[in-house]
C-alpha cells in the first residue's frame, strides 16, 4: 500500500513538472471565438492550494471570466485523501486541477498558470499578471497575505476567520479601506438565499424582540493531544516549513500540526468556534447589527495552552441597539446543545451536529451550521407566516458577487468591513477561553478593561519579519 501511495505521488509531481514546462497557449488568452476577451478577464493568483484552496480553484474556474495566472503554497503535495475534502492538495494537485479544467472544456495545453512557493516573491515578481488574489492558508497567515496583497493593489477574497487576532482583523479591515481594492470572506453561506430571508424575517419583526442567541457545533472531537509532540520526523519532501510556520513561533515539523488539523492549534488556528462561528452566527450578527460585546466568558473541558479543548461554551453580552433589547448570545462546541426552545415541537429535536438558533419572544428562527435552510418555529408560525417584501437585494454566488466588485461592481457583502467585524466577535470568544477570565471589554479601545492578560491575545504573535 505505502509504494503504490509512493509511486503514484511520484507521477503526480512528474506530470506536475511537465505541465510547468509547457509552454502552449490555448485559444482563450487570445479571445478566440465563444471565449472572453484578455480585456474583460480577472486575473486571480490563489495563496494556498490545500484542501479549501483546491476546493476555491475549482470554483474560480467555472467563471469564464476569471483566468487563475498564479498559484502559491509552500507545499508541492498534501495527501488530504482521508480527510473531509477527499482530494490533494499542494502545489502539484491545484496545478493538475487547472489543466484537468481546461482539457475537459476543450482547451488543450497548459494556460500559463506560474507556481510558487513563496507568496512575497509571487507578489514581487508576477505583480503585472495579477488583478486578484485569493487566500486560503491556515488562520495565522491570512493577516499577512492580506496585507501584502493590498499593500500591492491587488483585490483580495480571504477565507474565514478572517484573520488570527482582533488585531488583525481590525489592521486588515483599514487597509482594505484604505487600498479602496474589493474584498470579500470565504463564509460562503452569507451569499445564499437563505441568509437573506432570515435576516428580512428578524427584521420585520417576524419572531419580535430578539433577547438570545444560541450556535452550536457538535460532531466528534477533532483533537485529542494536548502538548507538542517530542518527535521530530524529517519534513515531507517539497515542503518549505519554516515559510508554512510563517508568523508563528518556530517548532518543528510534525504530521499533527497539518494539513487540516492546525485548525485546533491556538498558534496556527483558532479553534471551533473561530472555524465555524463565522458561518453559523452569520445570521444573528448582520440581522440584529450586533456591535461590540461589552461581556465575553467561557467554560470548558481540560483547557490546554497548546490547543483548543474538547468541549467549551462561550456567553457574549450586546448592549441594547436603539429600540433592540439587550442580546446574550451563547456559542456550544463539542457537544453540549443549547436548553430546548418553549416553542420547539414536543416531536421535534434540534440538530446535533450544527446549527443556530435565534429566539425572539414570539418564536425563533432555526437554521444549519452555514446559516442554511432557515425556518420560523413552531412550524405552524412558518406556514401561515406572509413573507416581507425582499430588502436585501439577492447574491450572484460568493465568488461572483466577488469577481464583479473587482471589476468595479457594488462591494461584496461579506467584504472586509463586515467580516473583519464578524471574525473579531468570534475571536472575543477563543481569548476569554483561554486566559480563563470574564472580559469586560472596550470595543472602541480595542481593550479588556479589567483583564491585561487578555492583551498578547488580543494582539496577536509576529515572528520577527512578518509583522505587520
Amino acid at each position: 500500500m505505502r509504494q503504490t501511495q509512493t509511486l503514484s505521488r511520484r507521477r503526480l509531481l512528474a506530470e506536475t513538472a511537465a505541465m510547468t514546462a509547457a509552454t502552449v497557449v490555448p485559444s482563450y488568452v487570445l479571445g478566440g471565438p465563444g471565449q472572453v476577451p484578455p480585456s474583460e478577464q480577472l486575473h486571480v493568483a490563489v495563496i494556498g492550494t490545500g484542501g479549501q484552496g483546491i476546493t476555491n480553484i475549482k470554483t474560480l474556474l467555472t467563471h469564464p471570466d476569471v483566468r487563475i495566472t498564479a498559484i502559491c503554497d509552500p507545499a508541492e503535495f498534501w495527501d488530504n485523501s482521508k480527510l473531509y475534502y477527499k482530494h490533494h492538495g499542494g502545489r502539484g494537485p491545484a496545478l493538475k486541477a487547472i489543466e484537468d479544467h481546461f482539457r475537459q472544456t476543450g482547451s488543450a495545453g497548459p494556460h500559463g498558470c506560474a507556481v510558487y512557493v513563496d507568496y512575497r516573491v509571487m507578489l514581487e515578481k508576477a505583480a503585472k499578471d495579477i488583478d486578484a488574489v485569493l487566500i486560503a492558508t491556515p488562520n495565522h497567515v491570512h493577516a499577512v497575505a492580506c496585507m501584502a496583497a493590498m499593500q500591492a493593489g491587488k483585490h483580495v477574497y480571504c477565507e474565514k476567520p478572517l484573520t488570527h487576532s482582533v488585531y488583525e482583523a481590525r489592521r486588515v479591515a483599514a487597509a482594505a479601506r484604505a487600498a479602496k481594492v474589493a474584498t470579500q470572506m470565504g463564509n460562503h453561506g452569507h451569499s445564499s438565499d437563505d441568509i437573506r430571508r432570515a435576516v428580512e424575517w428578524i427584521r420585520a419583526g417576524a419572531i419580535g424582540k430578539v433577547r438570545q442567541v444560541h450556535g452550536w457545533q457538535g460532531g466528534p472531537p477533532r483533537m485529542r493531544l494536548t502538548e507538542r509532540p517530542k518527535e521530530t520526523p524529517p519534513v515531507p519532501e517539497g515542503l518549505n516549513w519554516d515559510l508554512w510556520l510563517g508568523p508563528a513561533p518556530e517548532r518543528p515539523f510534525h504530521p499533527a500540526y497539518a494539513p487540516l488539523i492546525w485548525h485546533y492549534w491556538w498558534d496556527f488556528g483558532t479553534g471551533t468556534l473561530g472555524n465555524y462561528g463565522c458561518h453559523t452566527l452569520d445570521t444573528a450578527a448582520w440581522a440584529l447589527d450586533l456591535g461590540h460585546p461589552t461581556m465575553i466568558e467561557a467554560s470548558s473541558s481540560e483547557l490546554s495552552e497548546e490547543t483548543a479543548p474538547m468541549a467549551a461554551l462561550y456567553h457574549y453580552k450586546f448592549p441594547a441597539r436603539g429600540s433592540s433589547p439587550e442580546v446574550d448570545l451563547f456559542w456550544y462546541d463539542g457537544g453540549p446543545m443549547p436548553p430546548r426552545p418553549d416553542c420547539l415541537e414536543p416531536n421535534r429535536d434540534l440538530p446535533r451536529l450544527g446549527g443556530s438558533l435565534i429566539v425572539g419572544d414570539q418564536g425563533a428562527i432555526l437554521s444549519g451550521s452555514w446559516s442554511e435552510s432557515p425556518r420560523i418555529i413552531p412550524e405552524q408560525k412558518m406556514k401561515v407566516y406572509k413573507q416581507p417584501p425582499q430588502s436585501i437585494p439577492r447574491s450572484q454566488g460568493h465568488h461572483r458577487d466577488w469577481i464583479n466588485a473587482c471589476k468595479g461592481g457594488p462591494p461584496a457583502s461579506s467584504n472586509f468591513d463586515y467580516a473583519a467585524h464578524l471574525t473579531e466577535l468570534v475571536l472575543l470568544g477563543t481569548v476569554a477561553l483561554r486566559i480563563g477570565e470574564t472580559i469586560h471589554w472596550d470595543g472602541p479601545n480595542m481593550r479588556a478593561i479589567n483583564s491585561p492578560k487578555a492583551e498578547p491575545l488580543v494582539h496577536g504573535y509576529f515572528r520577527k519579519g512578518w509583522e505587520i
